[in-house]
C-alpha cells in the first residue's frame, strides 16, 4: 500500500487532501504542529471510511522534529511514497515595517522545512540507494507569481523560493524514480478567513479579481494533488500548477 505524509495536515487545503488520499487507499500520515484534536478528525473521518491513517506531531521548521516524524512513518507504515509539504505559515506586515525574525519564521516554515522534508523523502524513495521511487508535493501559492496581497510580501517571496526549488528538485531526482511538482493554489476557502467579514471581503475580491469569479474549494486543490500523485500523471515533472480560477 502507498503511503503518504501530508504537513499541515491538520486542517485546511491538508485536511482535504489527507482525507482524499485516504479514500483512495493510501496510509496516511497527517502532520501536525500543535492542534491535535483537529489532526485526530482527519484520522478518524479516514479510519471511518475504511482507511488507514495517524497523526503525528511535528514542527516542520525544526529539523529533529521532520527527522522523527519521518523515523515513525517508517516504523508504523513504511517507506513515505508520496510527501505533500503543504504546512505553511503567514505573518502579514509591510514591508517598511519588516522585522528579520518575521522573515526567519517564515522561511523557516515555507521554505527550510520543507528542503528537509524532500531531502528525507529522497533518501527512502531513490530508486539509486534502493527505493520504489515517489512523488513530492510542494505547495506553494500563486502569491509566489503575483506578489500577493498587501502585507504578504513575505510570504509570497518564500513561495517563489517554492517554485524555484520544486524545478531544481525534478531536475535532480528524476533519474531516482522521483517525481517533483508545485501546485499553486490562488484564493481558497480555508480558514485564513476568520469570520463573515473576511469571507464578505474575499468574495467581493473573488468577483473581481478571480475570472471564475468564485473562492477555491479545498476539495478542487486536493483533487489536482492526488491526480498528480498517480500513475495517471507519471510523465508529470517540473512544473507549478495553478488552481485559481484563472488568476
Amino acid at each position: 500500500m502507498s503511503v503518504m505524509i501530508v504537513t499541515g495536515g491538520g486542517r485546511g487545503i491538508g485536511a482535504a487532501i489527507a482525507t482524499l488520499a485516504g479514500a483512495r487507499g493510501y496510509k496516511v500520515a497527517v502532520i501536525y504542529r500543535a492542534n491535535r484534536a483537529r489532526a485526530d478528525e482527519v484520522v478518524e473521518a479516514i479510519r471511518a471510511k475504511g482507511g488507514t491513517a495517524i497523526a503525528i506531531e511535528a514542527d516542520v521548521a525544526k529539523e529533529s522534529e521532520l527527522l522523527a516524524m519521518f523515523q515513525r512513518v517508517d516504523r508504523e507504515f513504511g517507506p513515505v511514497t508520496a510527501l505533500v509539504n503543504n504546512a505553511g505559515m503567514d505573518i502579514e506586515r509591510h514591508l517598511a515595517e519588516l522585522r528579520l525574525a518575521d522573515v526567519e519564521a517564515i522561511f523557516r516554515t515555507n521554505v527550510f522545512g520543507l528542503m528537509v522534508a524532500a531531502r528525507e523523502a529522497i533518501a527512502r524513495m531513490s530508486t539509486k540507494t534502493g527505493g520504489k521511487g515517489g512523488v513530492i508535493v510542494n505547495i506553494g501559492s500563486v502569491a509566489g507569481r503575483t506578489g500577493g496581497m498587501p502585507r504578504d510580501g513575505v510570504y509570497a517571496a518564500s513561495k517563489g523560493a517554492v517554485d524555484t526549488f520544486t524545478r531544481a528538485l525534478a531536475l535532480e531526482v528524476a533519474g531516482a524514480g522521483i517525481r517533483a511538482v508545485c501546485v499553486r493554489p490562488g484564493l481558497t476557502d480555508t480558514e485564513i478567513f476568520g469570520g463573515p467579514e473576511d469571507r464578505k471581503m474575499a468574495a467581493e475580491i473573488a468577483k473581481t479579481g478571480v475570472p471564475m469569479g468564485r473562492i477555491g474549494q479545498v476539495e478542487e486543490v486536493a483533487n489536482l494533488v492526488l491526480w498528480l500523485c498517480s500513475d495517471e500523471a507519471s510523465y508529470v515533472t517540473g512544473f507549478s500548477y495553478d488552481v485559481s480560477g484563472g488568476r
